[in-house]
């Protein structure tokens, strides 16, 4: 199997942090705080609120110190020693380099943000009625789908494709 060439990596993440980044550019300068738009009924709004802790708030209570170390530094470390982990393993599989290539870029783009403006900018929500979300941004979406390719590559068994040329199995 022909293995995602580095560059290609680096474009993928590149790609979800840009486009978590603009995003939150555009909402930082065209939304107030905690203003809600309404993008799709009430089904489906945007509102701009400032994350000081990780997912859903927590550990936004956390002592200064701790909180930079356990929502900066550890995420650095983290996404480093991911990113070097997909440009050298010779044993991953091209969805799981594209899935943690999701992860990483978009696990950047609220390390970015944590550390650049002390808090993480987020704005989509979803209410579904019986199924509601907490308040995200595309940083989020990029490591949910990184996180559902990385499993689909893990528990959905593969199948050996075999081709018959003639008598002969190839």
């Amino acid at each position: 199997m022909n293995k995602i060439s580095k560059v290609k990596i680096i474009l993928i993440i590149m790609l979800n942090l840009g486009i978590d980044q603009i995003s939150k550019i555009i909402v930082r300068n065209e939304v107030g705080n905690n203003e809600i738009i309404s993008l799709y009924g009430n089904w489906f709004t945007l509102t701009k609120v400032e994350n000081a802790g990780a997912f859903l708030s927590a550990g936004s209570a956390l002592p200064d110190l701790i909180r930079i170390l356990l929502l900066s530094v550890l995420p650095v470390i983290f996404l480093a020693y991911g990113l070097f982990m997909i440009l050298i393993n010779k044993n991953i599989s091209n969805l799981q380099i594209v899935g943690w290539s999701f992860v990483i870029g978009g696990g950047s783009g609220n390390l970015y943000d944590r550390i650049m403006h002390g808090s993480v900018t987020d704005f989509l929500h979803l209410d579904l009625g019986l199924f509601q979300t907490g308040i995200f941004n595309m940083a989020d979406i990029s490591i949910m789908c990184g996180m559902l390719l990385i499993l689909i590559d893990i528990f959905i068994p593969k199948r050996e494709i075999v081709f018959i040329k003639g008598s002969e199995t190839v």
